[in-house]
């Protein structure tokens, strides 16, 4: 009688993993189609990530403001340009806008930790000449 006991039981244990794997396979198929569907997504929102900085790269690269004439010669103080940047109120996000230049190329040259280059001289010395006014309309017009 144990031997017909442990027949029957080893007999109900593989009938019950066949089940089991039966129910499971399906389960299996599901969640590789779902990974698939989830690295694809995953690749499309990278793509657009993307898009998007590049995008906003070049929003950032808008034209400068109006430039002083050719003749002058000009001059750039990395304290002159944190007080005229504070004068305007403007974030340096805000102020590379209207010079053509990025934010933090903004905090690196009021730090003293880069120059800025011949073609956002004449931009930044357009700023001494701007009002708070008129600073607001030119950001309005670049957003």
């Amino acid at each position: 009688m144990a031997n017909i006991a442990s027949i029957l039981k080893a007999e109900i244990s593989r009938v019950v993993r066949k089940e089991v794997r039966a129910e499971t396979l399906g389960l299996k198929k599901a969640v590789g189609a779902y990974r698939g569907e989830i690295a694809a997504l995953k690749r499309r929102a990278q793509a657009l990530e993307l898009e998007v900085r590049r995008l906003h790269k070049g929003q950032a690269k808008a034209e400068p403001v109006d430039v002083p004439a050719q003749g002058q010669k000009l001059r750039f103080t990395a304290k002159g340009l944190a007080s005229q940047r504070q004068r305007l109120g403007l974030s340096a996000m805000e102020c590379g806008l209207l010079v053509g230049a990025s934010g933090q190329s903004i905090y690196n040259w009021e730090d003293g930790k880069a120059r800025p280059r011949a073609r956002h001289l004449p931009a930044i010395a357009a700023l001494r000449t701007l009002g708070k006014k008129e600073a607001a309309a030119r950001l309005a017009s670049l957003r």
